[in-house]
């Protein structure tokens, strides 16, 4: 893991650390004194490649075809027009907002576009397109992390949140991946098991550690599974609350274990652009409910520095709670116990 994290290190530059001073003062000024308006300019973006997806999670909309917004992908020169107006400071690009990467057949396009600009970069995939061919290929485009999904060490419990998938392409993805790094001698991209802890599922948790060190993974990480209908329960809610995001009440109905705060590092530190350059606030956003701009019509950092983006940030700084994407978010809040 710390040669990740020394990765992104070397990405940093002495205008790149200014940027993010000037971003936590002003952070810390509206959240002391509620003065939303923002110095500096984000560290980080996600960058949509495409909404597409091969599989069927019940809990993703893109995964259910329940999008409002159009389904498409990134063209590369709108991309590179992004990158450009993201500007220099930005030195995080993280390639998934909603869709499956590898979809796009240009996607290892767009990371080398990142890299040439010395941005760290990174993506999520349910690994299903990645070959022994494009494991080389991948690696040789730069791209820095990689999280495989691995929902289930059977096909049984693997299928019952990644619908229509097939647990073995993830495995025989891993190994690719794996068999490549060590062929072209590189360190990256560093791979990353993420388990999403759902009821099917639970009961594997320290089998996917042994899973992955058995194969070479660099690390595995267990997620909370964000569910839409929660209330009265849900059959893919886990049964121990240490890997739920909700807690049983009294009455026997269920509620976030959160409390929400009303400030988020992610307004300052942060944006996600869609596929068709719609500027959303954060990765909660995921229907693109809260359009603050278009980097296809406007400049970003006129976005970023607009009445609009402001009053989304004061309406986070002073009633994050009436905000439906934050409702199921752990940003800046607190754990009822």
């Amino acid at each position: 893991m710390w040669r990740d994290q020394r990765n992104i290190i070397r990405k940093l530059s002495f205008f790149r650390v200014w940027n993010i001073i000037k971003l936590y003062y002003s952070y810390l000024l509206a959240k002391s004194l509620k003065r939303v308006k923002s110095k500096g300019m984000p560290y980080a973006a996600s960058i949509e490649p495409t909404t597409a997806c091969n599989l069927g999670c019940p809990e993703c909309p893109s995964g259910l075809k329940q999008f409002t917004r159009a389904t498409g992908r990134l063209d590369k020169e709108e991309h590179l027009r992004m990158l450009s107006q993201l500007g220099q400071q930005l030195f995080y690009i993280n390639y998934y907002f909603q869709g499956e990467p590898f979809l796009h057949p240009d996607f290892l396009e767009l990371i080398k576009a990142a890299n040439q600009r010395k941005i760290y970069t990174a993506t999520s995939t349910n690994a299903h397109f990645i070959t022994k061919t494009k494991s080389e290929e991948i690696v040789a485009s730069g791209l820095d992390r990689m999280i495989i999904s691995i929902d289930g060490l059977t096909q049984e419990t693997y299928e019952q949140y990644r619908k229509r998938g097939k647990l073995e392409k993830v495995i025989e993805g891993t190994k690719y991946m794996i068999e490549a790094k060590k062929k072209l001698n590189s360190r990256t991209p560093h791979l990353i098991f993420q388990f999403l802890v759902v009821r099917p599922n639970e009961h594997e948790i320290g089998d996917v550690f042994e899973l992955g060190k058995s194969l070479g993974v660099d690390e595995v990480r267990l997620k909370t599974a964000q569910l839409y209908d929660y209330k009265n329960g849900n059959p893919l809610m886990p049964k121990n609350e240490k890997y739920a995001r909700y807690k049983k009440m009294k009455d026997g109905t269920y509620k976030s274990k959160y409390s929400i705060s009303d400030h988020c590092w992610r307004m300052w530190s942060s944006t996600v652009l869609t596929w068709d350059g719609k500027v959303v606030p954060c990765c909660f956003d995921k229907d693109a409910q809260h359009v603050l701009g278009d980097v296809l019509k406007a400049d970003f950092k006129d976005i970023w520095k607009s009445p609009q983006y402001q009053s989304f940030r004061k309406q986070v700084f002073t009633d994050r709670s009436e905000i439906e994407i934050c409702k199921n978010c752990s940003e800046g809040a607190k754990v009822w116990t």
